[in-house]
């Protein structure tokens, strides 16, 4: 195996003992190549932040390599404190009201038709950041005419009918004449009722299914949803989600192994085996997914442009 090839493990920060029974199958594959490094510096010459490298996604040497990246908006610090996030918490600043032109050209720079946009929690601000999404949305069509996009966004708590007219106000202008343009709006569940109150601390599992049953309602949007395994759910408990989801109208769904980003994070559970993965798929096209990634590695944008 060469040096390019190379494939290293991830380890969770967390004790040796803990660390040595990572299983094998999971794994990063560590960035190269020239499109890599055009990738970083269109995203760092812009001053922008991504999900890959806030959140350690295990995956950004993979789709930083091929020109892909997830774009995440209004800063780099999250007013809640989920966790399993390896976002920081704390205030953030102010708005940068530049931010949504300086995405806009850098996804021209790499190359995108199709852009993933998601965000940090506001929950100081009135409109929760909605707006910030949908001057995101128009520039973006501005600079890329025929743009295909995905949102993963917050749940806009006590906000959500604005944010809804709002961005999707925004994506009705990205309506083109060359062709009907896929648009994905994700909101990610996460985990199972039972474990919400200790992994996503400020959120809540009926708040967070109402909020993707009205997504699943806007005309040519396609609702989308996320699990992470691995923090102690069962496996009726994970079905039971998956049926929730379908009964909302949700139509595309990821589900991927929970990661511990440092010892100060939920401690995993359980690593479950890629079979287990598989099953979940097969349960999920049966469930009438349209769209689904099940494996180890999957993340909420993992290979959305597929």
């Amino acid at each position: 195996m060469s040096m390019k090839e190379k494939i290293i493990p991830v380890f969770d920060h967390s004790a040796e003992a803990n660390a040595s029974r990572m299983p094998l199958w999971i794994r990063q594959q560590l960035g190269k190549g020239q499109t890599y490094s055009d990738t970083a510096q269109a995203v760092h010459g812009a001053g922008l932040h991504t999900v890959c490298e806030e959140a350690h996604c295990p995956n950004r040497g993979e789709c930083w390599s091929q020109g892909t990246a997830t774009f995440m908006l209004l800063g780099d610090t999250c007013t809640r404190a989920c966790g399993f996030c390896a976002v920081k918490t704390g205030q953030p600043g102010t708005v940068d009201q530049d931010e949504p032109q300086r995405v806009a050209e850098a996804a021209a720079k790499m190359g995108l038709d199709y852009v993933v946009l998601t965000s940090v929690n506001r929950d100081e601000l009135a409109d929760g950041g909605a707006g910030i999404f949908a001057d995101t949305i128009v520039a973006l069509r501005r600079q890329i005419a025929d743009v295909g996009l995905e949102l993963l966004t917050p749940d806009f708590h006590r906000r959500e009918d604005e944010a809804l007219e709002h961005i999707s106000s925004a994506l009705a202008t990205v309506k083109t004449q060359k062709r009907e343009l896929q648009m994905v709006w994700g909101h990610n569940m996460e985990t199972v009722p039972s474990l919400y109150r200790q992994v996503r601390k400020g959120s809540s599992y009926p708040r967070s299914l109402a909020l993707l049953e009205k997504i699943a309602r806007l005309d040519g949007i396609e609702a989308k949803s996320s699990l992470m395994l691995g923090l102690g759910e069962s496996r009726a408990e994970v079905l039971a989600v998956m049926r929730d989801l379908r009964e909302a109208g949700v139509l595309r769904i990821s589900l991927g192994q929970y990661l511990r980003p440092s010892r100060y994070h939920l401690a995993v559970q359980q690593y479950l085996d890629p079979a287990e993965f598989d099953d979940y798929a097969e349960d999920a096209r049966q469930l009438g997914f349209s769209w689904i990634k099940s494996g180890p590695m999957v993340r909420s944008s993992y290979h959305a442009h597929e």
